[in-house]
């Protein structure tokens, strides 16, 4: 078991910052939650507190980025993408400043905080938005590289990070691009598409399928959901496979969406299942407790792959 991506993310940012005096967290009252207090005690030149003040966090950020600084901007997922989205359009994307957006303790990470502290729109109200990268990266290997490349990308991206400690998953295809799903498990009955936090229980499902039904599954981490990896999505729909996908988000809007429709577009006619949060008010719990009411859970994914291939 690896750790919190949040705190990989911290501590690559430490070590980006060493060497790279242009790096610059900003943060809105957020360096505890987001892990920065390591980097803000070695580098104190390079972290600026904006306060509970979002909207002025994405416009200090695209200040810095508009005077040649590597800005990150950090802040609780939920509030970054919904109370500072007009920032995020004008001032980041359509300024084309290159930004790193952080949504931190993302998804339903804050578990009994409830809705107001959930994000589950982000990704449908980013993706309609020019000139943005979106990504949300599986487990530390990914987050790693993920905030590695955001400090060279040199173009707009957000990225969004949970709370809870990440297995490392198995590996075929060790390279990491935005805009390239990354395979973790392979197989040609069953394809599971996934993003984030939700990659791991998509694991776990396709492993269970495999042990009990000799099953073979396909799990892709679609980390990046803008500019999605349409190849790779067509070649898992060749021939003829189910698909499921899985998100930590609204099943409106998001990853799901975006491949239903590309999919559909271009002729496809797959079996079809996104996994997500419904349209209504989420109950109360915490994250692990929520995901397995909604059946983004090994057993609930395993479940729906069992009804699509009607076994």
């Amino acid at each position: 078991m690896g750790i919190a991506n949040q705190v990989v993310f911290s501590e690559t940012m430490q070590q980006l910052a060493e060497t790279d005096k242009d790096i610059i967290a900003v943060t809105s009252d957020s360096r505890g939650s987001g892990k920065l207090v390591p980097f803000a005690q070695k580098y104190p030149n390079q972290i600026v507190e904006v306060g509970i003040a979002e909207q002025n966090l994405v416009g200090v950020a695209a200040g810095l980025a508009s005077a040649g600084k590597k800005a990150f901007a950090v802040s609780p997922a939920c509030f970054l993408s919904a109370r500072a989205l007009e920032q995020i359009k004008n001032d980041v994307c359509y300024s084309d400043n290159p930004v790193t957006l952080v949504g931190i303790s993302s998804g339903i990470s804050y578990g009994a905080l409830g809705t107001t502290h959930h994000s589950l729109h982000d990704y449908a109200a980013l993706r309609a938005i020019n000139n943005i990268t979106i990504v949300a990266p599986a487990d530390n290997f990914e987050t790693e590289q993920a905030v590695k490349l955001a400090a060279k990308h040199n173009k707009p991206v957000y990225m969004r990070f949970g709370k809870k400690a990440m297995p490392f998953l198995d590996e075929t295809n060790s390279d990491f691009e935005f805009g390239k799903g990354r395979i973790v498990r392979n197989g040609g009955d069953l394809a599971i598409i996934a993003c984030g936090e939700t990659v791991y229980p998509a694991w776990l499902a396709a492993k269970k399928l495999e042990d009990e039904h000799g099953i073979k599954t396909t799990v892709v981490s679609m980390h990046t959901i803008k500019p999605l990896d349409v190849k790779l999505l067509e070649n898992l729909a060749e021939n003829g496979r189910p698909i499921i996908t899985v998100e930590e988000h609204m099943v409106y809007g998001g990853l799901g969406e975006a491949c239903a429709s590309h999919l559909m577009q271009n002729g496809y006619k797959n079996s079809f299942k996104i996994m997500g949060i419904p349209d209504e008010y989420t109950v109360t719990g915490s994250q692990v407790e929520i995901f397995n009411y909604y059946g983004i859970s090994r057993d609930g994914i395993y479940k729906t792959g069992k009804k699509l291939l009607k076994i």
